[in-house]
């Protein structure tokens, strides 16, 4: 190696050692945390994959009473995967502890639905944690604070969310439908027998349940070194309009048929793809799925609801993607997964008020 190149590398490792020591943790916390999508999870937001390679973290992890002896097992392992980056790990049951200070909220436990369990159960079961954690939020956490809801109906969930905390702003919410995006492309790409890297622009407009609509009438594949039109690349309208929907939707009822138990892995991934992208942005010219407010948006969805769009995000702050064109096939999918939400909301709301 040359003198010049040495040095390079000598400046380089100095550059990211002021960083990592000037830098200021940042507070961090999980719910759910001694479940299985947070056991896939923390490694990745430890050791810098979301919030940055120089980024110090103070990890919080709230769970229910009962949990917290399996918290502790979680504890010990993060502790023994000796991470630079992880300044300190707390464990709580108890919300004034967990959402002090905080400069991001990752959502993940909720009310799972048991057998015999009405759908307006649930939705009653879940307002009630939703709107405890964003009061708490609205009483302990920071203003700027980034909140992500994972737990389902994760949609609703975050509106109520959002709503128990009038002081943060509506923007700094988003629901996780980035699963469901991640699914979308990995499908096309299969299709196509090329990398999910090669394939951008998929969108998931609505809610993260069966009727959410995937969509790649504006998604290009990168074929031999070409953008085409994901029509064109796959060469078979009938499995774009019909298979590859169905695929996407019903995917996660496949991997419980299959596995017995929910998505923890590919859901963990997905957690950390939209969280980086918060935190670094998205690539120029790309564009990626997440539920966010849809007040004052230019598409026809309802107002007050958190529907997935296309964003772009850049300083922390997402923007739906404008003038897509939208044809009468996506309409009919979009507006029957907005009458969804409308009913999910109204009920969601009525509970929420008494």
């Amino acid at each position: 190696m040359g003198r010049s190149n040495w040095l390079e590398v000598v400046g380089s490792i100095f550059n990211f050692s002021v960083a990592y020591l000037s830098a200021e943790p940042i507070r961090v916390l999980v719910t759910g945390a001694a479940g299985q999508i947070a056991y896939s999870l923390l490694f990745g937001i430890a050791k810098g994959d979301v919030f940055g390679k120089d980024q110090p973290i103070c990890l919080v992890l709230l769970d229910i009473t009962p949990m917290l002896p399996v918290l502790d097992g979680v504890v010990m392992e993060l502790q023994d995967c000796a991470l630079p980056l992880l300044k300190e790990v707390i464990p709580t049951d108890k919300e004034e502890v967990a959402f002090k200070d905080l400069d991001a909220a990752i959502l993940v436990g909720s009310m799972p639905r048991r057998e015999g369990m009405e759908r307006k159960d649930l939705l009653k079961a879940n307002v009630a944690i939703f709107k405890s954690q964003g009061a708490a939020l609205e009483k302990y956490a920071k203003k700027t604070v980034k909140v992500l809801v994972v737990g389902n109906p994760a949609n609703t969930n975050c509106l109520i969310a959002a709503k128990s905390a009038p002081s943060i702003p509506k923007e700094n919410f988003s629901c996780l439908t980035r699963l469901d995006h991640n699914r979308a492309r990995s499908q096309v790409a299969m299709r196509c027998g090329v990398p999910a890297t090669s394939v951008k622009n998929v969108i998931i407009w609505g809610n993260h349940s069966s009727t959410q609509y995937p969509d790649v009438h504006h998604c290009k594949v990168n074929k031999e070194g070409k953008d085409l039109a994901c029509f064109d690349a796959v060469k078979d309208d009938d499995w774009l309009k019909g298979a590859f929907i169905s695929t996407v939707q019903q995917r996660g009822a496949a991997v419980i048929a299959a596995r017995k138990l929910s998505s923890a892995m590919s859901a963990a991934k997905a957690i950390c793809d939209h969280m980086r992208d918060i935190w670094s942005g998205t690539p120029e010219g790309e564009f990626v799925s997440m539920g966010v407010y849809s007040t004052s948006n230019s598409y026809s969805v309802p107002e007050d609801l958190i529907y997935s769009f296309p964003v772009q995000i850049k300083d922390k702050q997402w923007k739906i993607v404008e003038g897509l064109a939208i044809n009468d096939f996506s309409r009919c999918k979009m507006d029957a997964t907005a009458t969804e939400l409308v009913e999910e909301r109204d009920t969601a709301v009525a509970f929420l008020s008494a």
